[in-house]
């Protein structure tokens, strides 16, 4: 053959596949993260859904955004909201459209608005958002302008039924999406791993096709399979089926086989990664991609729970969903420090109480190995306790599938929870059945495995008894028949109460039970009390301080917690620490004042002020706490030995925790818990007497800080004596200068009872010698100085980075 035919024919079979990739890439999906350059407006503001409304005078901003955290507080507001008004807001952008979009979809997807709102594009109403923690895609394509600017609309509003801070505004994501007339729905990638071997797992999709009604056109579906390293271990294709007359057209794919499969556990949570195509005439006309792992899930009455048949006892925390001084704004490092520090403690749980968290949080789940209870609802009720627009009649039925349609690819999830605490009364347990919900919970359970059978249901009980039976009633101590509802759920969830479960199960030997929240005054008692080797786990409500349900003003929200709304540890999260994990450990924790604690769901909660510093009063007497899981203590004060005491393990009141009285402080020095196992040291706890503040310590976390618009960096701030040493008592105002490629977003403390607003300027108040700064990245790759100042101190300055 003719040489340079043949290089001619090898040039036009190059420039064929660039053309067709080409092509490929044009008809692909188009997905952008809308979040930048919006425009806001705190309040009622008339006809801000015009088109040609004048927003010019309002403040820019990005998503995610709370606006109720920006908000006073105010000690005439709700306690349970966190003493902020209810208000409302509106929220504008303006864009261009782009002209290869013309003859394909354009839709828009909210992940959500808080607590409820609706949005309009180019002056027509496209969507209504009635329960905000669930999102929507609302289609623009008959409305988008390509000749002139479009707008979209969002009315937001925090005016509503629940009994929590929810925040307020556009505080998750938003994207536009751009795709053909035949696509892969929302949502609409279902993988299981039905068969699993250590040799081999099968890997079974399901693809559900939109705008593909009565069609017959001839459209191919293929799914590469990657591994957790990236590269393609498998394929699986199939042709879509012709002329289906439902809506949602959905199509299983032949199963695959991934030899030696990689499991996705808490301790190696590997993903493998999904990448669907959509092929019409050689041509891509969608794909997307979904991230999975590799597990097992079992229940069962006589081991609890199993993750890839190995026992794994839950322990966790069950919270709200805010994130400190950003409020319920859905950042992703907000979330990810959250779990990073819950990992370094022990947890390997999250019930998300009591509504759907973020997408990105169960992302980030996923890649940390954090075990879900994925839950939807608080109360089934028509208006009290009822955190949406409409009622819980009206939303059932769409708020369930678009819930476990975007939650169930992942291996984080491992039980749906379709509502907490609805038998405080009848009202608020459903539909009107007579039975305590027994009826509605099977409905939704139904609905539920409709789009997930692989995964169990269940529903947080309180009261824990029968016929509503709680502690005001004279039969409480002595009826323990438990409640209708846990009759039926696959898990039997009880909030508290761990001491009946053994009696509970006398009534009922087929319960499998889940402390679906716990309170922390009780300490370590709720999960030694537990079934260890029966029973699935415990989650401790409030482990980590939120907004709202606040006991009284000035105190913002619950503070029983383990860790403050910083995210420092309080002494007692070193006590969970010592139950959680076998490293030896031991912390001194020392008595600062008397316990505060009030009666709440038929338990008492509380925590008794302590802290972890030895600058105390000359010539007082302190008393303490050593937080140990060795077999004893020994206290040295200024080298001598104060006394050694055990371990006591067969009492869950006291074990892991050794009571000290009257040790003396003198004139200061230091004080050390010495911990042993059968005469050996394994831990140790040094509290020193500091000097005069001298300087500042500042420390970050982020160390691959990214420049996308979106990564947070926290910066603390220390004040430290000669020695470096944290000086806890001190006063003072720090204020923050930051310069370059990031800007300040807010500044915090840790101080629950303060009326700093978050992101008001950059000045906060020293709490326990602390504060912090949070910036945001810009979209562009640099540096950035940050500068702490105090009165009567040395600034200190710390340069960093951010990278593409």
């Amino acid at each position: 053959m003719n040489k340079h035919f043949t290089f001619r024919l090898a040039l036009l079979g190059i420039l064929l596949v660039t053309a067709i990739n080409s092509n490929a890439q044009q008809n692909a999906r188009i997905t952008e993260l809308f979040n930048f350059d919006w425009k806001f407006q705190l309040g009622e503001t008339e006809n801000a859904a015009a088109t040609d409304y004048n927003d010019s005078g309002w403040r820019t901003l990005d998503l995610p955004h709370d606006f109720q955290i920006e908000q006073p507080w105010i000690k005439s507001g709700n306690s349970q909201r966190g003493f902020k008004e209810l208000t409302t807001g509106w929220y504008r952008k303006s864009f261009k459209a782009d002209p290869l979009w013309k003859n394909r979809r354009v839709l828009l997807d909210f992940e959500g608005v808080m607590l409820w709102g609706e949005v309009w594009f180019n002056g027509k109403k496209i969507a209504a958002i009635d329960y905000g923690y669930l999102g929507c895609e609302a289609d623009i394509t008959s409305l988008i302008n390509y000749d002139r600017d479009n707008v979209i609309a969002v009315y937001s509003s925090t005016k509503g039924n629940s009994r929590w801070y929810t925040g307020g505004g556009l505080f998750r994501d938003v994207h536009l999406v751009v795709k053909d007339s035949i696509s892969i729905a929302r949502h609409g990638v279902f993988i299981t791993t039905p068969n699993i071997t250590e040799q081999s797992a099968e890997i079974s999709i399901q693809v559900e096709l939109d705008g593909f009604r009565n069609k017959r056109q001839d459209i191919e579906i293929s799914a590469k399979i990657f591994s957790p390293d990236g590269q393609q271990i498998t394929e699986t294709k199939t042709a879509a089926p012709k002329g289906i007359k439902l809506k949602a057209v959905e199509v299983p794919l032949p199963v695959v086989i991934v030899n030696n499969p990689q499991l996705w556990s808490c301790e190696t949570p590997d993903l493998y990664t999904a990448e669907i195509t959509l092929i019409h005439d050689g041509k891509i006309i969608d794909n997307v991609t979904e991230t999975f792992g590799i597990r097992t899930l079992e229940f069962s009455k006589e081991f609890g729970f199993k993750l890839n048949g190995r026992k794994v006892f839950l322990k966790g925390i069950a919270n709200h969903h805010d994130l400190g001084a950003v409020g319920a704004a859905a950042y992703d490092r907000a979330i990810e420090r959250q779990f990073q520090l819950l990992k370094n403690f022990g947890y390997n749980h999250v019930r998300t109480s009591h509504n759907p968290y973020s997408k990105s949080f169960l992302k980030l789940a996923d890649k940390y190995g954090i075990l879900v209870v994925d839950e939807i609802f608080d109360k089934w009720s028509e208006k009290d306790y009822w955190p949406a627009k409409k009622p819980f009649s009206q939303l059932w039925h769409t708020a369930i599938p678009e819930w476990i349609k975007r939650d169930r690819n992942h291996p984080s999830v491992i039980m749906w929870s379709l509502g907490n605490e609805l038998q405080m009364r009848e009202d608020l347990a459903g539909f009107p059945t007579g039975d305590w919900g027994v009826t509605t919970y099977k409905i939704l359970d139904v609905l539920t495995k409709r789009y997930d059978p692989t995964r169990k249901t269940t529903v947080a009980m309180y009261p824990s008894r029968a016929n509503a039976i709680a502690r005001r009633d004279a039969s409480f101590n002595t009826d323990f028949t438990p409640p209708e509802l846990s009759l039926v759920t696959e898990v039997a969830s009880f909030n508290y109460q761990f001491q009946a479960y053994q009696k509970y199960l006398e009534h009922a030997p087929n319960l499998n039970i889940y402390q679906s929240e716990a309170t922390s005054n009780e300490l370590t008692a709720p999960f030694f009390g537990m079934d260890y080797n029966k029973m699935v786990g415990i989650a401790y409500w409030g482990g980590i301080e939120y907004w709202g349900e606040s006991n009284g003003w000035p105190k913002k929200g619950w503070n029983y917690s383990f860790f403050n709304h910083s995210l420092e540890p309080y002494s007692q999260a070193y006590l969970i620490k010592s139950a959680f994990t076998e490293e030896p450990l031991v912390h001194i924790g020392v008595v600062d004042s008397v316990a505060e604690n009030m009666e709440w769901n038929d338990v008492i909660v509380g925590r008794i002020p302590t802290s972890s510093h030895w600058n105390r009063a000359d010539g007082s007497n302190q008393n303490l706490f050593t937080y140990t899981n060795a077999d004893e203590v020994e206290l040295l004060v200024n080298g001598k030995t104060f006394g050694i005491q055990k371990n006591v393990r067969d009492d869950i009141q006291k074990r892991n925790i050794i009571y000290w009285q009257n040790v003396p402080y003198g004139k200061g020095g230091n004080i050390i818990a010495i911990a042993r196992n059968n005469g050996s040291e394994v831990a140790r706890h040094r509290l020193e007497t500091t000097g005069k503040a001298t300087a500042l310590r500042i420390e970050f976390e982020n160390t691959k800080w990214k420049a996308d618009g979106m990564d947070l960096q926290y910066v603390k701030v220390y004040v430290v004596d000669g020695k470096g040493r944290t000086v806890p008592i001190i006063e003072g105002e720090v204020v923050f200068d930051v310069s370059g490629v990031a800007r300040l977003i807010a500044v915090d403390n840790g101080d629950h009872y303060t009326d700093k607003v978050f992101s008001e300027n950059n000045r906060i108040m020293l709490h326990n010698g602390f504060a912090m700064a949070i910036l945001r990245s810009n979209q562009t790759a640099g540096e950035v100085t940050l500068t702490a100042k105090i009165n009567g101190l040395k600034q200190e300055k710390v340069k960093l980075k951010t990278y593409n």
